[in-house]
């Protein structure tokens, strides 16, 4: 009988030189033993022995070794692999168990030119390289970049709104009639940023960042408004703030931007469901994509209205019926009396394409499809609206187009 032991450094062969008192002594002397070439070898080996799989040199090993004996492991799931792939019988008892705390007990004895100050320093290594893939491979670090993107957007709003309402006050001394004029906070920064003086307005080109009405109805409100006059000093600063607010808005497009191509690697049905951005921030409300997949329906249905739950619970009142759910497109396009019965129906439907994202072992995004026309159909039966083809068939089934 040979006993094959693992090690960070060498895969060990041992032989038994009498069996018949495995029971009582442990006797072994060394048969053969193969030393891994580098870290990279010991780690890829390693891996497998962890999920009770055989290398290839751990296969070389044993076809050169063990032919025609039987093997004994500690690990019953790696003897069947073995006895499955390489047809050696393989052996797991209490006696086999025994051996191999000896053996592990006196390794250093028995193999020839293998002393602690090597063996040592190759465990620890090989610890922290196991280490190392681990997090390297971890699904948990792509929900923390999502949950850090969708932080960091939301901080961005703030931060650019906050920045384009004073940039419009700021402004406004000086041109107020241009803030009613110019609705968005980009464009207006754009415009402020080329025009500078209300009086440049007259002979300048706003083609390429406006609509024509709009630079007519701008150049007219420019020759008549009613703001002061302000110093070139003062303008300069102000331009400055328009900078801001236009790099706070090219950042925050390419977060988006970012956001979206994670969201449909690791979210698909969940992103086709609800969106990029209420998808993200269940996400991040839950702490990660497999906390969430492990609600019911019922409390993704209320996710973010925690606060207003307790309060109804505690004053006996009527308890929230959506919440981060409450911004996704099929809840804003039911009207307010049908709102509660499709954030009902869209937070089962969630729950279910969540589970599909994260245990499923293909990033297939199909089932939103099916969920999502029915989602559709029920809509359209509470508003009483006509049935489209993509919608529903005759029947009242959903059908997939």
């Amino acid at each position: 009988m040979l006993v094959l032991f693992e090690t960070p450094a060498v895969f060990a062969l041992f032989k038994v030189l009498d069996e018949g008192k495995l029971s009582k002594v442990e006797v072994v002397t060394l048969k053969a033993f193969s030393k891994s070439e580098n870290i990279t070898e010991a780690l890829a080996a390693t891996t497998l022995l962890i999920d009770s799989k055989p290398s290839k040199g751990l296969r070389k090993f044993l076809h050169a070794h063990c032919e025609g004996v039987t093997l004994a492991m500690a690990d019953t799931k790696l003897g069947k692999a073995i006895q499955d792939k390489l047809k050696i019988e393989c052996v797991h008892n209490n006696a086999v168990m025994e051996l191999m705390r000896g053996v592990r007990h006196q390794l250093i004895e028995l193999i020839a030119g293998l002393g602690p100050q090597d063996l040592a320093p190759m465990t620890l290594g090989l610890s922290h390289s196991m280490s190392r893939h681990k997090l390297k491979f971890s699904p948990d670090k792509v929900d923390i970049m999502l949950i850090q993107a969708i932080g960091n957007m939301d901080d961005l709003d703030k931060e650019l709104n906050i920045s384009a309402m004073r940039l419009r006050e700021w402004y406004g001394w000086h041109f107020p009639e241009l803030a009613k004029i110019l609705q968005a906070n980009i464009l207006h920064a754009k415009t402020v940023k080329m025009m500078r003086d209300r009086t440049n307005a007259a002979k300048l080109d706003f083609s390429e960042i406006m609509l024509e009405e709009l630079e007519i109805e701008l150049k007219e409100a420019a020759m008549t408004s009613m703001g002061t006059e302000v110093c070139e000093l003062d303008l300069n600063i102000i331009v400055e703030q328009c900078d801001q607010v236009i790099s706070l808005a090219k950042l925050r497009a390419e977060l988006y931007d970012y956001l979206k191509s994670r969201m449909n690697a690791v979210a698909p049905n969940l992103t086709a469901l609800v969106g990029e951005l209420v998808g993200a921030r269940l996400i991040a409300h839950a702490g990660s994509l497999m906390d969430l997949a492990k609600q019911p329906g019922s409390t993704t249905q209320i996710l973010g209205a925690e606060k207003a739950l307790f309060r109804a619970l505690k004053q006996k009142h009527a308890t929230p019926k959506y919440g981060l759910i409450y911004h996704a497109s099929l809840i804003g396009q039911a009207s307010a009396k049908h709102k509660g019965k499709i954030s009902r129906s869209l937070a089962a439907k969630t729950a279910l394409a969540v589970r599909c994202d994260a245990f499923g072992d293909d990033q297939d995004n199909s089932i939103w499809l099916e969920n999502r026309a029915k989602l559709e159909l029920r809509l359209m039966n509470l508003e009483g609206r006509k049935l489209g083809r993509s919608a529903g068939s005759a029947k009242g089934k959903p059908r997939m187009e």
